[in-house]
Formats: structure tokens, C-alpha cells, sequence
């Protein structure tokens, strides 16, 4: 017990943690600062006006489809139809878009928290995703490079406890962290919408989606954390992580990638790390490939091909794993000295 507290008090004076901390705070102010300034709460006329055209453009969306039917029974000719119509009549079906238009489309000037708490939530996410990266790095690869870590292990002289130790409480202070910025940025935005813009349909239906990708979302800012933690314990140096990092993105994203576009490879997408990270956080993401319908496959293939979060968090966790698993072995055999 001793040594976490030791450890988090070694965590919590480190100054650049203290620097990511205090970015945190003024990105989350000056995000919330631009949404009040650019707000107002909505008279009766301005949401009675939005409603009416939302009115307007769901029963536009419904006349659109019933043409576009009435064209496939041959009920309306080709010729007769004087604006654009999709051959697919599924791209114009109001029951099968995401969602139908609101009245907050409409409204112009005004936060609606039900409608941007999603978009908000990813910004928070990735800030939080690379918060989690950048101090695992720096947390073991200063220590590393500096000798503190033999300075600790002259107290505590177990190296698989000392290095549990960080991990674990950097994990945990990450996930604490984590926590207290969500509720307070979410909330922040919360009274924004309720006390200079509207709050939206606050269901059960919103909060468990919210819920669901604000979960997934702290699955990634751990995983991240961890990640940043085991590259910079192989390399023993916080610019490992960075170098990785960058190097990945370079040769593989953007090399790779181009490499396989040129040879033809189907599904590319499905090679990426960036992709796995997207599915995760979203819960799903549909990608469109033309080779991946053969030539003499079924005029049904559409090309479109779905990676979902489930798939695409064992992989994640896998690599995690390893990379963990690989640290911890390289750090029980490495001369320290």
C-alpha cells in the first residue's frame, strides 16, 4: 500500500502531468465558453417555426420515397418524374435513415444538448484518449531514462511489484481522471442547453447510447494508456512512444496502405488499427470496397462491408497484451544501470 501511495504522489507532482491537466481544463473552458457565447434560449415563435419545417421536411422525405416506389411498381413512368429520384429506394426510406430531421436542425443559434452531446462526447474522448497515452509514456520512460526506477527498487527491491505498481496506479488515477472530467464536462454542457438553449429529448432511449459510447470510449483512453506505458518501457524512453506512434502512422497507414490500394487488396480497412479504434468508439463502421464483390458474384453485393466494436475490442485488447506482456518480460531481464 505504501508503494501506490508513493507512486501516486510521484504521478500527481510530475509538471507535465500537471501541464495536460491544465490544457484539459482550458480546451473543456474555451469549448464550452464558444458554445454559451454562441447560444440563446429559443422563443415559442422560433420553436414553433422549427417544428413546422421539420414537419415539412419528414413528410418531403415521405412523398420522395412513396415516388420512388410508385416508379419501381410502374405505376409513375420514368419520363414523368421531374426531379431526382434514387434508383435504390432504401437512400430516400425515412424508416431506415439514423435518424429523422428534428426540430433542432432547424434552430439556428441554439444549443441542443440531446443533438451535440455525441459529437461533444468523441472531442473528450480523444482529448482524454491522448492524455492517457502521453503521460503512460512519460510517467515509466522519465524514470526509466533518469534512474528513478533503480532508486526504487533499492526500497523496494521486486521488479515485477514495482512495475505492477505504476501501471496500476496509473491506470487507476487515468480512470479517476477520467470519471470527474466526464461528469463535469458533461454537465457543464448540460446546463448550458437548459439554462441558455434546450436540453432536447432527454430519453432513455438517449442516455443509454450516450452511455454506451462514453464505455467504449473509456475502454480506449485505458487501452491507449497501457499501450503508451509498454512501448516506452521496451524502449526505456518517452520518445519511444512518440517515435512508435509515429512511425506506425507513417509506414503503415499511410505507406501500407498505399502499397495495397495500388495491389488491389480488398477490404484495406480492415489492416488498420485507426479503423479498429473508430469501430470501437462508434460501436460500428461500414467501410465500401468495390472489390470486395467478386466479377461473378451476385448483382446484391453492395461493396459494403461492417467492422463492429466487439471484434474489433479483442483485437485491441490483444495488442495491449502483448505489448504489456513483452514490457513486463524485457523489464525483469534489462540492466537497469
Amino acid at each position: 500500500m505504501n508503494l501506490v501511495r508513493a507512486e501516486l504522489e510521484r504521478l500527481g507532482a510530475r509538471r507535465f502531468v500537471q501541464l495536460m491537466l491544465v490544457l484539459l481544463v482550458l480546451a473543456f473552458g474555451v469549448t464550452a465558453a464558444t458554445t454559451l457565447a454562441n447560444s440563446h434560449r429559443p422563443s415559442a415563435e422560433e420553436i414553433f417555426e422549427a417544428q413546422r419545417s421539420a414537419a415539412a421536411a419528414r413528410s418531403e422525405l415521405e412523398r420522395v420515397h412513396q415516388l420512388c416506389l410508385d416508379r419501381q411498381r410502374g405505376a409513375v413512368l420514368a419520363d414523368d418524374v421531374r426531379e431526382y429520384v434514387p434508383d435504390d429506394c432504401s437512400e430516400v426510406d425515412p424508416a431506415m435513415m439514423e435518424r429523422a430531421p428534428v426540430a433542432a436542425d432547424f434552430l439556428t443559434g441554439v444549443f441542443t444538448f440531446a443533438e451535440q452531446a455525441g459529437p461533444l462526447l468523441y472531442f473528450l474522448v480523444a482529448f482524454l484518449a491522448l492524455f492517457g497515452f502521453l503521460v503512460g509514456a512519460s510517467y515509466i520512460g522519465a524514470d526509466l531514462n533518469s534512474g528513478g526506477v533503480v532508486n526504487l527498487l533499492l526500497w523496494r527491491p521486486r521488479r515485477m511489484t514495482v512495475l505492477g505498481a505504476k501501471l496500476g496506479t496509473l491506470l487507476g488515477g487515468t480512470a479517476l481522471l477520467s470519471v470527474l472530467a466526464s461528469a463535469a464536462y458533461l454537465g457543464t454542457f448540460w446546463l448550458i442547453g437548459r439554462f441558455a438553449g434546450r436540453p432536447g429529448r432527454l430519453d432513455g432511449e438517449f442516455w443509454g447510447s450516450l452511455g454506451e459510447t462514453w464505455g467504449r470510449g473509456m475502454l480506449l483512453v485505458l487501452l491507449l494508456t497501457v499501450v503508451g506505458f509498454a512501448v516506452a518501457t521496451l524502449g526505456r524512453h518517452t520518445s519511444a512512444a512518440l517515435g512508435v506512434i509515429a512511425g506506425y502512422v507513417v509506414v503503415w497507414e499511410l505507406g501500407a496502405r498505399l502499397v495495397m490500394e495500388i495491389l488491389d487488396v480488398v477490404k484495406v480497412d480492415r489492416y488498420m488499427l485507426s479503423s479498429h479504434v473508430a469501430a470501437l468508439l462508434n460501436g460500428r463502421i461500414e467501410f465500401w470496397d468495390h472489390r470486395a464483390c467478386d466479377v461473378g458474384q451476385a448483382t446484391s453485393c453492395t461493396g459494403l462491408y461492417v467492422m463492429t466494436w466487439q471484434s474489433s475490442l479483442v483485437l485491441l485488447l490483444g495488442l495491449a497484451a502483448a505489448l504489456t506482456a513483452a514490457a513486463f518480460a524485457a523489464f525483469r531481464r534489462r540492466d537497469l544501470m
